[in-house]
């Protein structure tokens, strides 16, 4: 009997290139309209689009997207072709590309269930990014980070240091034209100049009893209350402590069963998945703040 003849696997087809635009600006009438008909204009095919409108504040916000194939405005003109438009209406928008591969800097101390959760889910292509560089006060994950391709910087500080070392992880961000800064339970407070030098540009994870147990042992007075909920936030760093734009928030059902390592164990889990999802939401362009809110296009 002949072997059978070996196949030859068709190369995987190419995702098409889609440009997405975040609109944002006082709510009226027509901006739908008139979005829709620029893309239309120049022979654009939407695929996907989403609108809110704030009553309180008055406020239309849009995530609009289509193809560029077959557009019929360069990507590099778009912008130009725009503005008309956004000035017609008072918008503050950004473009994006599908093609973009954004960079990310993972910060970490000494806890890090949330960095290999977030190197896992790069290796495996969940995240169009690139993450060239983990940057740490501890050098607890010299080889992980470097096992992951990353280069890793060990910055230890002090009281008497933390401006100088902040100095460095800002050398580190602009030297490797870093685009977003995860803090995967990076145990350092922040400060104010730093973190307003790179506004929605800092993504944060905390558990989700702040303020209620705050302290260095919030799951030891969880458990002492008896809270029956636990949970995680995500969201963007200002510079009020744990108190910027939330991206995403997850809980999880506890009992008078589970011990203090139970809330412990079972806080890790709901920050590495709630933290992986508000670095994919922000990564996919689906996030747009106003104020102290966010509205997530999922």
């Amino acid at each position: 009997m002949p072997s059978p003849k070996p196949t030859s696997k068709a190369p995987a087809k190419a995702e098409p290139v889609t440009a997405t635009l975040l609109i944002s600006c006082r709510d009226q009438r027509g901006i739908v309209a008139e979005v829709s008909n620029y893309i239309y204009r120049n022979s654009g095919n939407i695929v996907h689009a989403d609108q809110h409108s704030d009553e309180e504040q008055g406020l239309f916000l849009q995530r609009i997207e289509w193809e560029m194939n077959g557009f019929g405005v360069p990507r590099e003109g778009i912008a130009a072709s725009f503005e008309p438009l956004a000035e017609k209406f008072g918008m503050s928008w950004r473009l994006r590309f599908s093609d973009m591969r954004p960079r990310v800097a993972l910060l970490v101390s000494n806890q890090g269930h949330c960095l290999y959760d977030l190197i896992a889910r790069a290796q495996m292509g969940e995240y169009k990014a690139d993450f060239p560089v983990v940057i740490s006060n501890h050098p607890t994950f010299k080889a992980a980070a470097e096992s992951f391709g990353a280069e890793f910087h060990c910055l230890p500080v002090t009281p008497g240091t933390k401006a100088k070392q902040e100095e460095q992880i800002i050398r580190l961000i602009e030297s490797k034209k870093i685009d977003l800064v995860v803090l995967a339970r990076y145990m350092q407070i922040l400060s104010r100049g730093f973190v307003e030098r790179y506004p929605e540009r800092i993504i944060n994870i905390h558990h989700s009893f702040l303020p209620a147990f705050v302290g260095a042992k919030p799951y030891q007075q969880a458990h002492e209350r008896g809270v029956k909920l636990i949970g995680a936030t995500a969201h963007y760093a200002t510079a009020d402590l744990d108190q910027g734009p939330i991206i995403e928030q997850e809980v999880a059902r506890v009992t008078h069963r589970d011990t203090v390592s139970d809330l412990v164990r079972k806080g890790r889990d709901l920050e590495k998945v709630t933290l992986a999802r508000a670095v994919s939401l922000h990564l996919g362009n689906r996030v747009l703040v106003y104020g102290n809110k966010t509205v997530v296009f999922d």
